[in-house]
């Protein structure tokens, strides 16, 4: 995983929905970030409580989800990342963009 891209993020505009969305499944998935924005994560009532396996596993993915919503942040203009700017989690930020796009083409 790296900080740092040697290339550009595509930007999310309201024309470009489609294929912004292919551009930044394979970017995410470039980082090894993609699956953490499909299928989330939960994060443990207490971590304390959990086995070093456990808790290791839990960490990691925390990283990894912030790493895809910094990624999925990059690609917003302004009006964009109004929409999810209170998301938490990128899995949650990408389903804010998705149902907010479904719901634009119907």
């Amino acid at each position: 995983m790296s900080c740092s891209f040697p290339y550009s993020i595509p930007k999310l505009t309201k024309e470009n929905y489609g294929h912004w969305c292919i551009r930044m499944k394979a970017l995410l998935g470039s980082q090894e970030a993609w699956n953490i924005v499909k299928k989330g994560y939960d994060e443990p009532e207490n971590e304390r409580a959990l086995n070093q396996n456990k808790k290791n596993t839990f960490q990691k993915n925390r990283k990894l989800d912030q790493h895809a919503i910094s990624i999925i942040h990059m690609g917003l203009d302004e009006c964009m990342f109004v929409k999810v700017a209170s998301a938490t989690k990128a899995k949650e930020a990408w389903e804010i963009l998705e149902n907010n796009f479904k719901r634009s083409r119907k």
